[in-house]
């Protein structure tokens, strides 16, 4: 019963937020807090088993699983300096915080610092993307998110020993190099086996349950063997993000399984922060019986608040400077200051710690310290840094640039694969090859007409799937009207079904991202000279006809979007339209580039080697 509530509130709460536009994180741990001091209301108690081993796992292996290895590869050095530096430096520095505002001893200080130190893996990516962040922002906090877990609960683990028995420092460094080396080597042995495995496994279901062992597989022999099981984890995750997609014949089980573990992390993603806030009143009332006296314990709460957000902010602007200065390049210190104020701390620090040994002096105020930082870093950064965003001029990608980013990759894939259906291709596939090359075309033409102008005009792919979604309803009105007559097997009509719905979501998928694009100003950052034609064509010339072309005039059709030919200043149609009159034009005359003339847009097309290139003016 309990549980079912508690599902059924995260589910009312996560929904409510979006309606009215609030950081579902954030109101749920909120309401949390609210409600664990209504005495009707029984809190579930949190255990560090419960998130480190139940929750932590598959959490950072959805995220893992659906981050890009190339990005984390790309922005590793900044990622190497948030995971392991700065939570290393925030490790001794909030340490020392501690060791002079309360009675402990320097291991347990230092244990108080590495269970505050590393930002939570949802809070940080959840804010940053519902903002929207730049992309390698996002990538960089993902990141850290990923690995610091692991560089915190390394320190915390060797802090705790030193509580009990001396450590010295040549243990401390073999302990974290062992710690991270065969960490990594278990995550690349789950991750292969788990690629391996996928690749025999024919069955969507089996395949799929496969991938919910996976993160226990990975997480719990690597702690066996006294390594990080939160590191082996993330490579496991990163590893079968990469090599998965190689996979022949799978595009339905990687769908299957992008589907489900959505579900799990949405699920685990926003009950971890409701049960977060519901072990407020649980934690203040165990340290109310400490012998410290509320003020102390207050002041120690609101420094470390304080320590670690400008701790973060110290390391993020220092590193900066350093890494700039020694690549001579100008740092973009709006990012900068993003990054370092987006250092929510979450469910990882509270359950961390509740591991600190519980005959320890003073257990209860460190732990209300450790919730302390978790909700004061969740509202106050949380609730600020759309604004500091904003105020900074800090904004995520622009759908538009998106849309043209597709549109160009997607031209060049095509004809690798209308190459390759060339090559298998008989004698007697002429037929089918001209159906494979029409659909390629109405595919490739959809992504274009995303670009351009507003318009009432409908495009030719508006219209398709206007009509194919008509289509789609009465066949599925006609197929229920069959299943109800009870004349056909139930499989056979759950397959036909299914079929109806996965194209219906196909067409509802690309609709929604043509609905993201904007009228914004497009001027994307492509390569100016890509190809000796766009090298040698200007970036415009005067137009011989102001908005229209003259042949879709001429002929009375309705042209969807507008290219000026930089030869001679001729205005025809795109390939979307029915004319298609600046390809016809290409081929009349051999002028090889032409560039949109659409409202803000700045890209330029080379029609000989189809290639895009940036238009500037």
């Amino acid at each position: 019963m309990m549980l079912t509530a508690f599902t059924v509130a995260v589910l009312a709460l996560t929904a409510l937020a979006e309606r009215l536009r609030l950081n579902a994180p954030l109101v749920l741990m909120l309401v949390g807090v609210l409600a664990s001091f209504l005495p009707f209301i029984e809190a579930p108690e949190l255990s560090p088993e419960l998130v480190l081993v139940g929750l932590l796992p598959p959490l950072l292996y959805a995220s893992a699983v659906t981050s890009s290895l190339i990005d984390f590869r790309r922005n590793i050095r900044a990622i190497g300096w948030l995971s392991v530096g700065l939570v290393l430096f925030t490790v001794a520095g909030i340490g020392v915080l501690i060791h002079a505002l309360l009675p402990v001893s320097w291991p347990v200080a230092f244990a108080v610092g590495a269970i505050v130190a590393p930002p939570d893996a949802v809070a940080a990516t959840a804010v940053a993307k519902s903002i929207g962040l730049p992309r390698r922002v996002v990538s960089v906090l993902e990141g850290e998110s990923l690995v610091n877990d692991a560089t915190a609960l390394v320190s915390l683990r060797t802090a705790v020993v030193a509580i009990s028995a001396t450590v010295t420092t040549g243990q401390v460094v073999g302990d974290f190099a062992v710690a991270v080396v065969v960490a990594i080597a278990v995550g690349l042995i789950v991750g292969k086996l788990a690629v391996w495995a996928l690749a025999r496994l024919h069955d969507v279901l089996l395949a799929t349950a496969l991938t919910f062992v996976v993160p226990f597989v990975a997480y719990v022999p690597a702690e066996e063997l006294h390594a990080s099981g939160v590191l082996a984890v993330v490579v496991a995750g990163l590893a079968i993000g990469y090599w998965s997609p190689r996979l022949p014949h799978s595009g339905q089980i990687r769908i299957n399984t992008r589907v489900n573990w959505a579900m799990i992390q949405f699920l685990l993603e926003n009950a971890v922060f409701l049960l977060l806030g519901l072990q407020v009143h649980r934690i203040v009332s165990d340290a109310a019986a400490n012998d410290l006296g509320w003020g102390r314990i207050l002041l120690a709460c609101v420094l470390t608040l304080v320590g670690v957000m400008v701790l973060r902010l110290v390391w993020v602007l220092a590193t900066r400077v350093c890494v700039m200065a020694k690549k001579r390049q100008a740092a973009n210190w709006g990012e900068s200051v993003i990054i370092g104020w987006a250092g929510m701390r979450g469910v990882v620090t509270l359950a961390a710690a509740l591991t600190l040994p519980s005959d320890l002096p003073n257990r209860s105020a460190l732990i209300l310290v450790a919730m302390a930082v978790t909700v004061g870093t969740l509202v106050v950064q949380g609730l600020t840094l759309p604004t500091l965003a904003r105020r900074l001029g800090i904004s995520g990608p622009d759908p538009r640039e998106d849309a043209l980013q597709e549109a160009v990759v997607m031209e060049r894939v095509s004809r690798a694969g209308l190459e390759a259906a060339h090559a298998a291709a008989g004698d007697q596939d002429k037929d089918v090859m001209r159906r494979i090359e029409q659909m390629t075309s109405l595919r490739n033409n959809a992504l274009w007409e995303r670009l351009g102008r507003e318009s009432e005009v409908e495009t030719p792919s508006d219209a398709f799937r206007r009509l194919r979604l008509a289509a789609l309803e009465g066949e599925r009105a006609d197929l229920l009207r069959i299943r109800d007559a009870g004349d056909v097997d139930a499989e056979v009509i759950s397959s036909a079904l299914w079929s109806l719905d996965a194209e219906e979501a196909s067409l509802a998928r690309i609709a929604r991202r043509a609905d993201l694009v904007s009228a914004a100003p497009l001027r994307p950052s492509l390569p100016e000279e890509p190809c000796a034609h766009l090298r040698e064509a200007p970036c415009t010339v005067h137009p011989l006809t102001v908005d229209s072309c003259p042949e879709c005039v001429a002929e009375g059709l309705t042209p969807v979007h507008l290219r000026l030919c930089l030869t001679c200043g001729h205005v025809g149609c795109c390939d979307s339209s029915v004319g298609r009159h600046a390809t016809a034009h290409f081929e009349a005359t051999g002028h090889p580039v032409m560039r949109s003339i659409e409202p803000g847009e700045n890209w330029r097309w080379c029609f000989v080697d189809q290639l895009t290139g940036g238009g500037s003016e």
